[in-house]
């Protein structure tokens, strides 16, 4: 059976690649450590790897790579998110997956693995063309089974909640912090950085998908969204007000006093407001989140999925 092999420097990643024959399907999977879902994709390829047999030539190799410490072979390859898989063959990719999904994966790699099989039996056999392709057709057919719906978005929430709590402070963007693709995204970005806010981001341009089923799950339809400890706090108003509230409260004798509502001296208010309030006030139980950021510092992390 396979083995996932780790490449651990640029120098082993062209010896690797530069040994495998032109009609071996390359897998490569980028990860993060710090990642639970790369923990548990680690765990999916490890079982794909086993069903495929050592063969002469080789048909599949696989290889695992840190994506913050090898970044310059993420950046060949275009890694907007981890994990992220690539599928190639004689330096050609074939096809990317973004994300946490074992059936896309698993589809990706059969899929690309059969052409490879089906390629050597065709150069081996000389049978008709017209029945190849009909036969061929008709199995390719065959195998594809419609996903129920219900089933396809419990797997992506499952996704979401995973990729909402894949750091403290995540921010969904357009784009990357350096180089946003919208206004709204920039600002977001050069307020956290100015109160040096460390946060893992995920650039939402990269994954339809994601860009799609987060305003579901979030029931929040617009983006940049910033979420902590897995609770969305909102987009560029609320975190906006948060740093203001909480550079006011330092001014002032504001006390935090339940999910629901603040105290002043000498009356009291509650705000409770509905989820899909645009602008949240400062009693939101949402607004609680923001107040943590200003005092967690460091650099942005690297994007997860």
């Amino acid at each position: 059976m396979s083995t996932i092999k780790d490449i651990t420097s640029i120098e082993a990643w062209n010896d690797h690649v530069s040994s495998l024959p032109a009609s071996t399907l390359l897998i490569v999977s980028f990860h993060a450590p710090w990642a639970a879902p790369c923990a548990q994709m680690a765990t999916v390829l490890k079982t794909l790897a086993s069903e495929y047999p050592v063969t002469e030539p080789l048909s599949t190799s696989w290889v695992s790579i840190d994506a913050e410490e090898l970044s310059e072979i993420s950046e060949t390859y275009n890694v907007t998110a981890v994990p992220f898989l690539v599928l190639a063959r004689n330096g050609q990719v074939l096809e990317t997956v973004s994300g946490s999904s074992a059936v896309k994966v698993r589809n990706a790699i059969e899929t690309h693995a059969n052409k490879s099989a089906q390629s050597g039996t065709e150069a081996s056999e000389k049978t008709p063309a017209a029945a190849n392709g009909a036969a061929t057709a008709e199995g390719q057919a065959g195998d594809v089974v419609p996903q129920d719906p219900e089933k396809q978005k419990e797997e992506l929430f499952k996704r979401l909640g995973d990729l909402v709590k894949a750091a403290p402070v995540m921010l969904f963007m357009k784009g990357t912090p350096s180089e946003p693709k919208c206004g709204f995204s920039r600002q977001l970005v050069a307020l956290l950085r100015e109160n040096a806010v460390k946060y893992g981001f995920f650039n939402i341009l990269a994954d339809d998908e994601v860009r799609q089923g987060l305003k579901e799950f979030a029931d929040w339809p617009t983006y940049p969204q910033l979420w902590v400890d897995g609770e969305l706090v909102g987009g560029l108003d609320i975190v906006r007000e948060a740093y203001s509230v909480s550079s006011y409260r330092q001014r002032t004798n504001y006390e935090y006093r339940s999910r629901r509502s603040w105290r002043t001296t000498p009356t009291s208010s509650s705000h409770i407001v509905s989820r899909r309030t645009a602008m949240r006030p400062r009693g939101s139980p949402r607004f609680q989140h923001a107040r943590k950021l200003p005092w967690w510092e460091g650099e942005p992390l690297y994007i997860c999925s």
